[in-house]
């Protein structure tokens, strides 16, 4: 069930929507990478993890690893769910830091209780809303998918699913059977009055009933957060959000050493590291 940066046609069940040929070509789009980027973001920010320490989350419909890039960028270390064998040879040619598994989640979550700090899924869910088989019962997948990644998240966690619901029918079969399997929460909805920037994210709570987050662009936005702000500071490698811009020598850096944690072979740092070549001639 590999997730994507557009919103998908039902074109028969992802592993075969998503051949080696599709699987490339949507992982070379620039487009839907920086999109796909953007709604990861956004999903690791609703999970609130804590920032003294590095979580291990599941990444539900991992695709090609373009959601696990920022995971990985963040500190933290994956899991990646995908039912597209040609998605995961793609994530295993990019060298994707995180785990990868081959498995349907309509037949659940095959991971130990309480193992996951989080969850997180971009674009996939609403694909167990489709019978593809005639065995296929959406609310029997659903529940047996959320039944079982509730058992798989520790106490406190949370999951959240983006997803490009059909119709409000859809929404609330997959709401009602998340709610079933335990979790309390709701959705969260980003630029409700946008039809291009709208997005879902379905925010759901482990074991206790959390402040359900707000969405983006719900409220005006004040004067002053629409003025530039001009420090002193040298911002030449940061964002505004403080990390590193990515493919920068401090960005390069940063994912060296956490290749090194990880017991990965990783060339020596040296002067000429991130450093730009020049063009040949």
């Amino acid at each position: 069930m590999a997730g994507s940066g557009r919103r998908p046609e039902h074109r028969g069940p992802p592993e075969l929507f998503y051949d080696e040929a599709e699987a490339r070509k949507y992982t070379q789009n620039s487009r839907v990478v920086e999109i796909q980027s953007q709604m990861s973001e956004r999903a690791v920010e609703l999970l609130g993890l804590p920032e003294d320490r590095a979580c291990l989350l599941l990444d539900v419909g991992c695709g090609s690893g373009l959601s696990g890039d920022y995971i990985s960028e963040e500190g933290h270390y994956w899991i990646g769910m995908d039912i597209s064998p040609a998605m995961l040879d793609v994530a295993v040619e990019r060298e994707v830091e995180g785990d990868l598994l081959l498995a349907d989640v309509g037949h659940g979550i095959p991971f130990r209780p309480g193992m996951f700090d989080g969850c997180i899924s971009i674009s996939a869910v609403q694909w167990l809303c489709n019978a593809d088989k005639k065995s296929h019962s959406p609310p029997k997948r659903l529940y047996r998918f959320f039944s079982t990644l509730y058992t798989a998240l520790a106490r406190g966690s949370r999951a959240v699913l983006q997803l490009y619901p059909e119709n409000s029918e859809q929404l609330e079969l997959i709401t009602a059977q998340a709610m079933r399997a335990g979790f309390t929460g709701g959705m969260v909805v980003d630029y409700p009055n946008s039809a291009k920037a709208k997005k879902f994210f379905l925010c759901l709570f482990v074991g206790t009933s959390g402040t359900l987050p707000k969405g983006l662009g719900t409220e005006c936005a004040s004067e002053e957060l629409h003025q530039a702000k001009f420090t002193n500071e040298r911002t030449r490698f940061r964002n505004v959000k403080g990390k590193s811009v990515k493919k920068s020598r401090d960005w390069i850096l940063e994912k060296k050493e956490r290749r090194r944690r990880q017991g990965k072979e990783v060339r020596a740092d040296t002067k000429y590291t991130g450093r730009k070549r020049r063009p040949r001639f």
